[in-house]
């Protein structure tokens, strides 16, 4: 405890100049002490964002306020990074964005500093072409969003921006297309992507945040569904143990078949960006295809990294069916598992086709 005897106005002006330096030095003191960005930055070897999956990077920590450093050690996926003659090497097993961290031990003390990063493919997706096998009539008045065979039966899922009472699913022979059962959605939701799973059909909508699941067999209504942190539905398939779900981000989502609740995401990306286009989707043989939203094209990505590996170029299918007002994109993959061949069509199309795809 001590006593401040102010004797006069002179001493009351020095007071407040030394209250006030000591003020600025404790505010600085204290930022420095809180924040470690103002004493340590992660600093990457070409200064450089984006990384491909293995690459072998320089690391260095930038000491900002020439602290004395005893130990530094690097995560990433919360998986911990060795360090060999100043080098990390950026493996991971699911690709996008990502966040490097650095624990650094310093004069008793110990912080964490982060910086973004993404880390994309390795190699640029190979390019395939199609070949027409077969065409089959298709109801051009089908807004299609989502599209998958069970056996020789057609699953549909369709909706309309225009006219939401066009949202239906339907079962249906893909030969002939006679519908065999058709229901109406509600008014107020837009049909999405669908997905058969344990004698269920799973479907999707659009904005409403809402999933509906049906009984396989005579299409009544089970159940619904809320979305997670997923904002909307676009496409669905399955792998028979887990759903795979579009929102119309770099995400795709991988969903439990049971509970319907998001486990996790992978993001999409080729070896030069993240990309952001998946739509429609379909399991085939351990990939998923994925339509690119408002492109004449589809892409096969890993379901566990999230690497593009392909892209089929389907330019030109669309001249093949009838032009009319209401014509739209490339939308609806469907794999047929005894034919081992790939059914594709569009939206407003009236053709329904099997194609074969080469690569170039």
């Amino acid at each position: 405890m001590f006593i401040l005897v102010v004797t006069s106005k002179q001493t009351i002006v020095k007071l407040h100049f030394f209250l006030l330096l000591l003020l600025c030095f404790t505010v600085d003191s204290c930022k420095s002490t809180a924040d470690p960005a103002a004493l340590f930055e992660i600093q990457l070897e070409g200064r450089k964002k984006q990384f491909q999956n293995g690459e072998v990077v320089g690391v260095a920590i930038k000491n900002k306020k020439e602290k004395e450093i005893q130990k530094v050690a690097y995560q990433l996926d919360g998986e911990d990074l060795n360090v060999n003659n100043g080098k990390i090497n950026l493996k991971v097993r699911a690709l996008g964005s990502k966040v490097l961290t650095a624990k650094i031990d310093y004069e008793g003390n110990s912080v964490e500093i982060k910086k973004k990063i993404r880390v994309l493919a390795n190699k640029a997706p190979e390019i395939y072409r199609y070949e027409i096998l077969n065409t089959f009539p298709h109801d051009k008045k089908a807004y299609t969003q989502g599209l998958e065979f069970h056996g020789d039966t057609l699953f549909e899922s369709t909706g309309n921006p225009s006219n939401v009472s066009q949202s239906v699913l339907r079962k249906l022979n893909f030969r002939t297309g006679e519908i065999y059962q058709e229901i109406e959605l509600d008014n107020s939701v837009f049909g999405e992507g669908l997905t058969v799973i344990n004698g269920k059909v799973i479907q999707l909508t659009w904005r409403s945040g809402i999933g509906y699941v049906y009984d396989q067999t005579n299409l009544e209504q089970l159940d619904t569904f809320r979305y997670g942190q997923s904002k909307e539905g676009w496409g669905l398939c399955n792998d028979g143990t887990t759903l795979y779900k579009s929102d119309g981000t770099e995400k795709i989502w991988l969903l439990d078949p049971e509970t319907l609740t998001e486990q996790g995401y992978i993001e999409t990306v080729t070896n030069t960006s993240i990309f952001n286009k998946a739509n429609e989707l379909e399991f085939i043989e351990g990939k998923i295809y994925a339509n690119v939203w408002q492109k004449d094209s589809m892409m096969i990505i890993d379901p566990d990294s999230g690497a593009i590996e392909g892209v089929i170029n389907f330019g030109g299918l669309k001249d093949s069916v009838e032009q009319h007002e209401d014509l739209d994109v490339l939308n609806g993959v469907a794999y047929h598992p005894e034919r081992k061949t790939l059914f594709v069509t569009g939206k407003n199309w009236d053709t329904l086709f099997e194609v074969k795809i080469i690569k170039k």
